[in-house]
């Protein structure tokens, strides 16, 4: 994800002007906490929203700070350890998030605040459930969790970037496959089950979902900053106005009525004198903090789970961007493995931007899904390694070279990572590869009964990398949106429990890795689809199982045949079959020689 770029302002400074701020009589605050988050709880946020990256120096997309009157900490999760340690100025304190030893941000401060201390929180990008449990946890030792009406980051931000005011585009029938009075219905049909009068909507992509637009509010994401209410007869879409554009409002229809963005806490507070209004747990303690306390309902939204199971169109979508995406991908290797065996330098910024220019000229092409991660030998050990134009490393033929990247199109979104070698491996990264690439396999061809989850089947892809005692710091696998953001719920694959299951018409990745610090990082991905099959003996009703709509080639240089079982071989030999026969007709001269080569039968 793009990086947010700030005026350069030492941590010292800022950290002394927040402090400031925390001790004045206004706040009396002994500890600030500053998520990633934005209002609407997003993974990927915009620079106007980018606080936690402007008061810590850290740019990765995951990490809550706490500021104390005497620390700075930053809690990360494993994907970001070694680029947070890189990145955190000496006032910063990395505190290793998801470790068993790790305490939650709420338990350390309960455990390190005196007794009648004060915790600062911005209300609106806090959600409601963490905000309860955190309130709870500090209570209990006599500390008070204290929403501040300003953010306090926001009072010290010189420089800060403007509101994006990016034009909405709507999101045709052709391409969504469901119209917007069809998912209003769904919508609608749980709230007279709930006895709610409105249903707010404060998720991004879920708006852009139910909307059937799209946006580029936040970059890499087609999404649009704004709110919707749901009412029996109408639906109320809280925006800047200057998005819309006379095609967007016919698009939208006279159901749907406009509002200003900031109307919504107001609104709020109206409707629910009425009647009861239902928001999801993942909604700001801001926006349940304007609803009437006896009118507020709180449960699972049904979008997340509507959006992440695609409907026939959107699956069609997918695999066809795939198609395009992949050679686009291939000719980009191909065009990387002339250019160093003839000697030439590349950095790892450079050829990022070559493969984001192959993309670009695909049909129905929006913008990237992600900022591409490119890593040449040690840096491909960072698992969200984003290479700076200034500091980048040299793309070497004799060191291992991680890509992860992916396409945002108008059918569809992609998201791949190959790992290669244009040069000689050593037998040690062979050994690796072949071992990650086994569990890519072996969850791959997993064929099991429904009411199975992503947590179940993650001991699958870790497998093989256990066998030799390697293992990687992050989930395998999470769902991907159609046209939509690259991350997706509510499923997923990964150490870490998740109680929803796997359905058919999901999207999931399959990515194990192995990442050694200082030498090479290597990972594998391919998105998947979850489909019904037939095996030969059924104990269950129905049974599912993978299609991989992926089509680029494995690194043959880096796989060990001698160590694949022979279901395995017949994987990828089939798999590298319909390589050729999707990608192929799309590619030509060396490109098409360079698949043709990769795909030759093991």
């Amino acid at each position: 994800m793009q990086r947010l770029l700030f005026k350069k302002m030492a941590s010292t400074t800022k950290l002394q002007r927040l402090r400031g701020l925390m001790k004045a009589p206004k706040y009396d605050l002994a500890a600030y906490v500053v998520p990633t988050d934005d209002p609407h709880a997003s993974e990927y946020i915009a620079p106007f929203h980018g606080r936690r990256e402007y008061i810590s120096g850290f740019t990765g997309s995951a990490g809550t700070a706490v500021v104390t009157l005497e620390k700075a900490l930053l809690w990360t999760d494993g994907r970001y350890w070694l680029q947070a340690s890189q990145q955190l100025d000496e006032n910063w304190e990395l505190v290793k998030d998801r470790l068993p030893t790790t305490p939650p941000i709420r338990t350390w401060l309960a455990n390190n605040l005196p007794k009648g201390s004060k915790v600062g929180i911005d209300p609106s990008v806090f959600s409601q459930s963490s905000f309860l449990e955190t309130q709870n946890a500090l209570s209990a030792s006599g500390i008070t969790l204290t929403p501040t009406e300003e953010n306090l980051i926001d009072q010290i931000w010189e420089n800060r970037p403007n509101p994006p005011l990016n034009q909405i585009i709507s999101h045709p029938l052709k391409f969504s496959g469901q119209s917007t009075s069809e998912k209003f219905a769904l919508v609608r049909e749980q709230m007279v089950k709930l006895n709610a009068i409105a249903h707010c909507v404060t998720a991004l992509d879920s708006i852009a979902w139910l909307l059937n637009i799209r946006g580029n509010d936040i970059p890499f994401n087609p999404v649009v900053i704004s709110y919707v209410i749901v009412l029996e007869k109408k639906v109320l879409f809280y925006v800047d106005n200057r998005k819309l554009t006379p095609e967007v409002i016919s698009h939208l229809g006279e159901e749907v009525e406009v509002r200003p963005y900031e109307n919504i806490f107001n609104d709020l507070k109206e409707i629910s004198e009425k009647g009861n209004v239902w928001i999801d747990s993942s909604s700001s303690q801001a926006i349940y903090s304007a609803i009437n306390p006896n009118h507020v309902v709180i449960e699972t939204s049904p979008i997340p789970l509507a959006k992440a199971i695609k409907n026939p169109v959107e699956l069609k979508g997918m695999k066809d961007c795939h198609i395009r995406d992949a050679a686009a991908l291939i000719r980009f290797f191909s065009w990387l493995e002339i250019e160093l065996n003839q000697h030439k330098v590349h950095t790892e910024y450079s050829v990022s931007a070559v493969l984001a220019e192959f993309r670009s000229k695909q049909p129905d092409f929006f913008s990237l899904s992600f900022e591409t991660i490119a890593g040449s030998g040690k840096n491909g050990a960072i698992i969200h390694y984003k290479p700076e134009k200034e500091n980048s490393a040299e793309v070497s033929i004799d060191k291992v070279f991680l890509c992860d990247s992916g396409g945002q199109y108008k059918d569809g979104t992609t998201d791949v990572t190959r790992t290669l070698h244009f040069g000689n491996p050593t037998p040690h990264e062979i050994e690796c590869y072949t071992r990650v690439l086994k569990g890519h396999i072996n969850l791959g061809l997993a064929i099991f009964p429904d009411k199975i989850n992503g947590h179940q089947l993650d001991i699958l892809a870790r497998i093989p990398l256990w066998n030799l005692g390697l293992d990687y710091a992050h989930g395998t696998g999470h769902g991907i949106g159609a046209f939509l953001n690259v991350h997706e719920g509510p499923h997923g694959i990964s150490f870490r429990p998740n109680k929803e299951t796997l359905k058919e018409g999901m999207l999931v990745t399959n990515e194990p890795g192995y990442y050694e610090q200082g030498n090479f990082g290597i990972r594998i991905e391919n998105v998947m689809a979850v489909i019904t099959v037939q095996p030969k003996h059924k104990s269950a009703d129905k049974y599912l199982g993978f299609e991989h709509i992926t089509l680029v080639p494995y690194c043959r240089k880096l796989i060990d045949i001698a160590s694949l079982e022979r279901a395995e071989i017949e994987f990828v030999n089939k798999y590298h079959r319909e390589c050729l026969e999707k990608v192929g007709p799309l590619l030509d001269g060396d490109s098409l020689k360079w698949l043709q080569r990769e795909c030759e039968p093991l």
